[in-house]
């Protein structure tokens, strides 16, 4: 009985025993546990045993520690690569540059002075015509016909006036002789007077209607360009019409209208109160390509309080028809030249916290920081009123990498390499790369053999 109780249990075949499903889960989250446990461990024994300073002691003292330094010491004592210019001496130009509008002299709508049907055109679009030129042609029939009959009314009025005159004249004689009265002579006296009136209104109408007959040809006013025009031959014209029959603008001379701050106006009337005409310059709204070169005419009577501005305008000959009414164009104008002054590159003119400055080349092939004071500026040249001589070099480019002290190399210019390498090239160069003495030596020997 006791062997049959601590018999282990039987199972029938095909049957599977029980699972104690959470103590199985448990055993499985243990051994994870455990096993990542180790892996930390070792890892930690591995990085600390591996450490690259703990072979040398303290950190930063290891030989890697020590080539880094050195590479940064040796970087910071490198000479630099830059280009440098010399400050030289010349003239530099006070110019003022603003931005202008191209106005013409004259912009003329031409209107007909009398009513009338459009006969013809007898310009062109576009055309360039000059003053007295015809451009159109009004119906001079009914102005013609009224031309005739005022000379007609002249001629019979003058007739009247010289019966009248004769007959003043006999009465006058009878007069004399006391045969008639006195009132008769007065009375054709006073006829006489009406029909001189009337003589003399005659002339006025005809007058009149050959203005009429002037004013039906219409002319150009003003020399210059044509527009569009703005109707068509076979309809009726009166002065009233708003748009005329076409616009003329002139060209040559033109203007061009552009301002100025109020601070500049004592050195611009200085010089035209001395006589001095200012030349301007036009260029294009690129302000690169001179477009037209001319002087300043005149300025405005009063300052822009809104804006502390004065209007100036300057006149173009524009033979070159370079400058269109209403074009954008950039307008500068030279106010004065200042003689021997210093100038270098505009790039060799750095800003910095404490204004412009300069990285100056010494004799030792360092640099140093100099603050300049600049003067007008013409572009890429900028002259220096303070802080640098004539004959100093300062660097113009590869100033990024530049400290107080820095060493440097100056780089050859691109320009002299070129011409350098395009020298030796026709020096001794020959085809196929080969250089002269060689190509003379392949001569002398070919010549050789040849003898042979």
């Amino acid at each position: 009985m006791a062997e049959q109780e601590n018999r282990p249990p039987s199972y029938e075949k095909g049957s599977r025993p029980p699972i104690d499903t959470d103590r199985s889960v448990r055993r499985a989250r243990t051994r994870r546990r455990t096993a990542i446990a180790v892996v930390i461990v070792l890892a930690l024994i591995a990085l600390f045993w591996w450490r690259p300073w703990s072979r040398s002691g303290a950190p930063g003292t290891g030989p890697a520690a020590t080539a880094r330094r050195g590479g940064r010491a040796a970087l910071a004592n490198m000479a630099q690569p830059v280009h440098v210019a010399t400050a030289a001496a010349g003239d530099m130009p006070i110019v003022l540059t603003s931005l202008g509008t191209v106005t013409p002299l004259a912009t003329v709508t031409v209107k007909t002075q009398l009513a009338g049907t459009l006969q013809s055109v007898a310009f062109k679009e576009g055309q360039l015509v000059k003053a007295g030129e015809l451009l159109a042609q009004i119906d001079p029939r009914p102005y013609q016909i009224s031309l005739a009959n005022a000379e007609g009314t002249l001629a019979k009025d003058t007739a009247l006036l010289q019966t009248a005159r004769l007959d003043l004249k006999r009465y006058q004689t009878l007069l004399a002789q006391d045969s008639i009265a006195s009132q008769q002579v007065d009375t054709q006296a006073s006829l006489v007077k009406q029909y001189e009136g009337q003589v003399q209104s005659d002339h006025a109408s005809i007058d009149t209607y050959k203005l009429d007959l002037t004013y039906a040809r219409i002319t150009a006013p003003v020399s210059g360009r044509v527009g569009l025009r703005q109707v068509d031959p076979g309809n009726y014209v009166t002065p009233s019409d708003t748009n005329g029959i076409v616009v003329i603008t002139q060209l040559q001379p033109i203007s061009v209208i552009f301002t100025t701050s109020e601070d500049n106006l004592p050195a611009i009337l200085k010089q035209m109160h001395a006589g001095a005409k200012l030349s301007a310059t036009a260029y294009d709204r690129n302000n690169t390509m001179p477009l037209e070169s001319g002087y300043l005419e005149t300025i405005d009577n009063q300052i822009d309080t809104a804006t502390g501005t004065v209007k100036l305008r300057a006149l173009f000959g524009n033979d070159s028809q370079m400058l269109f009414p209403n074009q954008f164009v950039n307008a500068r104008l030279l106010v004065d030249t200042i003689h021997q002054a210093v100038i270098v590159p505009s790039s060799a003119v750095l800003n910095g916290a404490n204004g412009p400055f300069a990285y100056v080349v010494k004799p030792d092939d360092t640099v140093t920081v100099r603050p300049l004071k600049v003067g007008p500026i013409d572009g890429e040249r900028t002259s220096i009123a303070s802080g640098l001589a004539i004959g100093e070099r300062v660097v113009i480019d590869g100033s990024d990498r530049l400290r107080e002290g820095a060493k440097i190399t100056v780089a050859p210019d691109a320009a002299a390499v070129l011409r350098a390498a395009s020298g030796g090239r026709e020096a001794g160069a020959a085809p196929g790369g080969a250089s002269g003495a060689h190509a003379h030596h392949r001569k002398s020997a070919s010549g050789t053999a040849g003898a042979r």
